[in-house]
């Protein structure tokens, strides 16, 4: 088989594809049996989502060989091009880019509502609306301006102002260096000795900060209530709430990585997430999932298959996704999720 026989495999492929247009793609690979390698060359099908035989009707099941070739499915959720997503939108929705004047980018969560006011709200991370402030650090302050798109996909003050930073929940670092005086000036004197034989060494002195984190999340006050959409792109509308549960199937709609979609791994996680080069901050009470996100996907929010709301991402590597719960997210901002 070459590279010609792709297209051809794919329509093919296409034409018993009844279930949702749910196969996307065809390739050559290695066939992988419960997560092993077994090194055989077989033909790769790419589908949005991974279902089970049982849940498919037998004609729109991929055989288990095709022109001689052994099959094998991988899920990639669906891929589209990403740049609605990081251009300028007006009114804007939740899935596209977003943050503080002074952060690269990250996804506008969703539109929510002050439970004290009715006032409409746009919902993302601390970290993409405040800058990772803790409320006493000078890295935020109210009333900053938040832009839609980012900076890192060309947003700029001047014209790019989609409301202003109007609450937020402190983020904690477990190892920060302190503003006591004496700490700092026997950090002065120290590296004035260090320096005397070792003057490329320094040395900082630092405390643990003891602090716990239960979430990441900031809301913005829009410039008017017409420059956002609570219709989250390609979801539409949130459903409602849910309570995150083991095994639970996933998804999200953010910046960096478009749709995606994973499982509940873990509940109840208490980790330590880096928040710059030499600081960290420690979360509990965190839900884990598998990969499903990129860097400029934080503020995304978690839904369940059907739109429930179940958390606010905000973490994530390469072979997982973490995010708080949303009733936490809720409840310590003081807001309700815009539904219908």
């Amino acid at each position: 088989m070459n590279k010609k026989d792709m297209p051809e495999l794919f329509r093919e492929l296409f034409k018993i594809d009844n279930f949702d247009n749910n196969i996307v793609g065809v390739g050559r690979g290695h066939k992988f049996v419960r997560g092993h390698n077994t090194k055989e060359e077989s033909l790769i099908v790419l589908v949005k989502k991974k279902y089970r035989n049982s849940d498919l009707r037998r004609d729109t099941v991929v055989p288990k060989t095709l022109n001689g070739m052994l099959t094998d499915i991988i899920e990639v959720g669906d891929i589209r091009l990403l740049s609605q997503r990081m251009e300028f939108h007006r009114p804007a929705q939740p899935g596209m880019s977003i943050g503080h004047y002074k952060i690269s980018a990250g996804t506008f969560g969703a539109v929510v509502k002050d439970r004290s006011t009715g006032e409409l709200l746009i919902l993302s991370n601390n970290h993409v609306l405040a800058n990772i402030t803790d409320g006493s650090d000078g890295r935020a302050a109210l009333g900053d301006p938040i832009l839609q798109p980012g900076i890192y996909d060309g947003g700029k003050k001047e014209n790019c102002i989609i409301g202003h930073l109007h609450r937020f929940v402190p983020l904690y670092r477990e190892i920060v260096a302190p503003r006591c005086k004496i700490a700092k000036t026997f950090e002065v004197l120290l590296n004035k000795c260090i320096h005397s034989f070792r003057p490329q060494y320094q040395v900082r002195v630092f405390r643990e900060s003891g602090k716990l984190n239960l979430v990441d999340c900031a809301v913005a006050t829009p410039v008017n209530p017409e420059v956002i959409n609570p219709e989250i792109l390609e979801f539409g509308y949130v459903a409602g709430i849910k309570e995150a549960m083991l095994g639970m199937d996933v998804k999200k709609s953010g910046r960096s990585s478009g749709v995606t979609y994973s499982q509940i791994l873990a509940t109840d996680v208490t980790f330590k997430v880096g928040m710059t080069n030499q600081e960290y901050g420690l979360f509990t009470d965190q839900i884990l999932a598998g990969p499903m996100s990129m860097p400029g996907d934080s503020g995304s929010l978690i839904l369940t298959s059907d739109n429930y709301a179940v958390g606010l991402l905000f973490a994530g590597s390469e072979q997982a996704t973490l995010f708080n719960r949303i009733n936490h997210v809720l409840d310590k901002l003081n807001i309700d999720i815009i539904t219908f």
